[in-house]
């Protein structure tokens, strides 16, 4: 089934094709879920509330872009909106500015994908949020401040925590192996 006829299908509220859809999608949808999610079970419910908004939603979908990057978009809004619930704000506002460039990141390149989303998962919120969207997203700093209605320099700060804070973890599991 084409792309074009899962979308016309899911507007029509075929459960065939929202079937189709979400197995071609949950799969990559989740590894998002799951960066910006705590646990497991989380992850599984930002992909269900997610699922909810694109069924919802799909009419919106106006064929300009990809239709992947369009499931993505409602994917993050709704994990950020989960963290935003979770006092995003209230714990990580007004933090103090940390030089840039304290961390080294080579030495996150030796950990496995899995290792390292169990250490981001640990990462304060405002940190793994920030931290996901500049580092895995794409995003700019300036995008980021848009998206999270915070100063540059905050996202800016946050990302250099995030990345010292992950930087002693690696540190912390290198001597436990040693």
């Amino acid at each position: 089934m084409t792309e074009s006829e899962l979308i016309k299908g899911c507007i029509c509220e075929d459960r065939r094709c929202q079937r189709e859809l979400f197995a071609r999608y949950a799969g990559k949808m989740m590894t998002v879920c799951l960066r910006y999610a705590r646990h497991s079970m989380e992850a599984e419910d930002l992909l269900q509330d997610s699922f909810i908004k694109i069924f919802d939603n799909i009419r919106r979908f106006e064929g300009k872009g990809s239709f992947e990057g369009w499931i993505r978009r409602i994917v993050i809004n709704t994990a950020l909106k989960n963290v935003s619930r979770l006092s995003f704000q209230r714990e990580n506002m007004g933090l103090d500015h940390v030089e840039e460039g304290s961390s080294d990141p080579s030495v996150l390149a030796e950990l496995s994908a899995e290792e390292m989303l169990k250490i981001i998962a640990r990462l304060p919120d405002g940190y793994r949020v920030v931290f996901n969207l500049y580092c895995i997203e794409g995003f700019s700093h300036r995008e980021i401040a848009d998206l999270l209605q915070i100063e540059e320099s905050t996202s800016r700060s946050q990302l250099t925590k995030a990345r010292h804070i992950l930087q002693q973890q690696v540190l912390n599991l290198q001597k436990i192996v040693i």
